[in-house]
């Protein structure tokens, strides 16, 4: 179990990301307002899928990934984990590794820089990458 009887989903990285995130926005803007632009009738929507008493319904995750200014894939990929711990890497399987909108400008900065070499993670290149990431 990820979380309490109460809030089962408390746990989960979904739920830690979406406090977090309440939080860093609540200058702006509340839960109550994050739930209007997602289009929920209950403002208290946001609050029980932020504190992991219930999931944050597929459908939802573009609306809420706009209404958060988060990446729509990261998003999806924690919101998929928290439905099915198995779920995302089936999919990352089947379909690829999907990279949410920085990933995909390191990735570019990392083509660009090495002319298209595919330079293989390892030696100086790894040791600074890591080092970049806190690692």
């Amino acid at each position: 179990m990820t979380g309490t009887s109460k809030a089962p989903h408390a746990n989960t990285k979904l739920a830690i990301f979406l406090r977090r995130r309440i939080l860093e926005l609540r200058p702006r803007k509340s839960q109550v307002d994050i739930a209007s632009e997602v289009g929920w009738k209950s403002r208290n929507m946001m609050a029980m899928i932020a504190g992991g008493t219930s999931k944050l319904p597929i459908d939802r995750v573009p609306a809420l990934a706009k209404a958060l200014d988060v990446d729509a894939a990261l998003l999806l990929k924690l919101t998929l984990e928290q439905h099915d711990t198995m779920l995302w890497s089936i999919i990352e399987d089947a379909c690829g590794m999907a990279l949410t909108e920085n990933e995909r400008k390191i990735v570019s900065l990392i083509r660009t820089s090495s002319a298209d070499s595919d330079p293989a993670p390892v030696g100086k290149l790894l040791r600074a990458l890591r080092e970049a990431f806190g690692e």
